[in-house]
């Protein structure tokens, strides 16, 4: 795939946007645990980058699916992975359903305030005995008339503290396994939902993350997204969006983390030559280019595919896999060649270090991955 100028354009708005409205910020909102997403996301919303791929009728781009792989990149480059990833939520994660299968009222009521920033959403999937079995869930729904009254908990929810509304996978059957789950709209003011405690995390700190519970909290059945009982399979669609968002961001976070360490290592003496000159350090950094290279052309394929409305399953799971192995070998690096200057809390490096070990665990661990890879390879795994 072949960027035009129409793409440069837009990433350069992005990396304004970044420049300008997150990166000064950052310092304040990582030692404050949380960053003001209802300030920020109007900010987001008026370069594009909260609807890039829906429909203008509710506020959205309508472009294609390659203007948010270069927004990505872009959100990578910020100096704090929790607030990319909050955007990430937003635009890639809580909406993707909604967008492609919600009724026209749903839209109106949840996604144009999403899409504008003055409304912020989550994704509500993982439960705490849960982690990546989605067809053990519990939280469950039972009907009342045209109501839902649900009951439970989830966890691990990104923006969950600032949630307006959560798009909730929930049994809405006493079907066990995979059926019976339904993606169901929850407005955060509803009665009997709360936020039962904030989470304290290694990284992504400028980023919140919550445990919510659900005590018999009433929806509309109209509510619902898409077809009850179907929840399990959109969800499954919304993850592979979710895992080319982590692929995506990984490229532009791979590529500024290597380039200030190209910029140090030039500059960095040691024994009264630069730390460049040495031939391993030197290779070590060619090779980890290369390969973050060879990522983005891969991401850069499953993107066409996609366009072309093909099944990217196996492609995004491959991205997913590769991406978090990749930073984890890119953040360990550049860490090592800083030296001890790396290892302290002022350098970028630490907090890099730590941000980027989720990759390899949210939005599906890279075992899932695996496990998803030799199954399509016909493996009894």
């Amino acid at each position: 795939m072949r960027l035009t100028d129409d793409h440069v354009d837009f990433g350069k708005s992005v990396q304004h946007f970044v420049e300008t409205e997150v990166n000064p910020h950052v310092d304040e909102w990582e030692r404050g645990g949380s960053f003001p997403a209802h300030e920020l996301f109007p900010k987001a919303a008026a370069v594009g980058l909260l609807g890039i791929e829906y429909d203008p009728a509710y506020g959205g781009l309508g472009a294609d699916h390659s203007f948010q792989m270069v927004a990505c990149e872009e959100l990578g480059r910020m100096g704090s992975a929790g607030v990319g990833m909050a955007i990430g939520v937003q635009s890639m994660m809580a909406t993707p359903s909604l967008a492609e299968l919600g009724t026209q009222a749903q839209k109106i009521e949840f996604l144009a305030p999403a899409i504008a920033g003055s409304a912020v959403a989550a994704i509500a999937v993982t439960e705490p005995d849960t982690g990546s079995d989605v067809a053990r869930l519990r939280t469950h729904a039972r009907r009342d008339g045209d109501d839902w009254v649900i009951s439970g908990r989830k966890m691990f929810i990104t923006n969950g503290t600032q949630a307006d509304w959560i798009c909730l996978l929930v049994r809405t059957s006493d079907e066990g396994g995979y059926r019976g789950l339904s993606q169901v709209i929850v407005p955060t003011a509803s009665p009997g939902f709360s936020v039962s405690r904030k989470l304290d995390k290694l990284g992504n700190r400028a980023s919140d993350t919550a445990e919510i519970v659900l005590d018999d909290v009433r929806v509309p059945v109209a509510n619902t997204i898409g077809e009850i009982g179907r929840g399990f399979r959109q969800q499954m669609q919304q993850f592979v969006v979710e895992r080319m968002f982590a692929a995506y961001v990984t490229v532009g976070q791979c590529d500024r983390a290597l380039e200030l360490t190209r910029e140090f290592a030039a500059e960095r003496l040691i024994f009264g030559t630069p730390l460049a000159s040495k031939q391993y350090v030197a290779f070590r950094l060619a090779e980890l280019q290369a390969q973050v290279d060879l990522l983005r052309s891969h991401n850069r394929e499953t993107c066409e595919a996609r366009m072309a409305g093909e099944d990217i399953t196996r492609m995004a799971s491959v991205a997913k896999l590769t991406a978090g192995r990749l930073v984890r070998e890119v953040a360990d690096t550049c860490l090592q060649f800083h030296g001890g200057m790396g290892y302290i809390e002022e350098t970028w490096t630490s907090r890099f270090f730590r941000d980027t070990r989720l990759v390899s665990i949210g939005g599906g661990a890279d075992e899932v991955m695996l496990q998803v890879l030799a199954r399509l390879d016909g493996l009894p795994a």
